[in-house]
């Protein structure tokens, strides 16, 4: 055998190493990939209780839910499991101003309340979340930082919504 031949022989053992010891790491530290979530079996079919079916939270929570493999039901009749938005609620207000007292710093947040029922009976009582982004403000880009602003809500909505998941996934 020559002197290359037994190079790449260990150049690829040594890859296998490591390779196996990053999978034997990933695994045994409990990773798993996200977007996701194991639901107990009596979810498999739920419905979202909400005043709006149209906010980005209740977008991002049936997106999820689907994702799990959770069925979505219009009626609470068919469901095993019923998710109440009691509150979704987001907004802004002014952080800081400039010298001629123009906005220069903006807070967008977002408020959410909910509660979980299943067959009847309450399974986890209201539970509130709130985050919180805050983002600079150009004026002479109004556009842009219309669309910036609603791109944070709506990655807020997504992990207010992976919150949600998360905890589902442990009852």
């Amino acid at each position: 055998m020559s002197s290359s031949d037994r190079t790449a022989t260990c150049a690829r053992v040594a890859v296998s190493v490591v390779l196996a010891t990053v999978t034997l790491g990933l695994a045994s530290c409990g990773f798993k990939l996200q977007g996701r979530n194991r639901l107990p079996e009596y979810m498999s079919v739920v419905h979202v209780a909400t005043e709006d079916p149209h906010t980005p939270f209740v977008r991002a929570l049936r997106q999820s839910l689907q994702t799990s493999g959770v069925r979505i039901s219009d009626r609470v009749q068919e469901a095993g499991t019923v998710v109440r938005v009691l509150l979704d609620e987001s907004g802004e207000r002014v952080l800081s101003v400039s010298a001629r007292n123009t906005p220069e710093e903006y807070e967008v947040f977002y408020l959410l309340e909910y509660a979980v029922e299943s067959r009847g009976s309450e399974v986890l009582e209201p539970q509130a979340l709130r985050l919180e982004r805050d983002y600079a403000y150009d004026e002479t880009a109004v556009l842009a930082k219309q669309r910036e602003e609603q791109q944070l809500l709506e990655a807020m909505a997504r992990d207010l919504a992976s919150r949600v998941m998360r905890r589902l996934a442990t009852l």
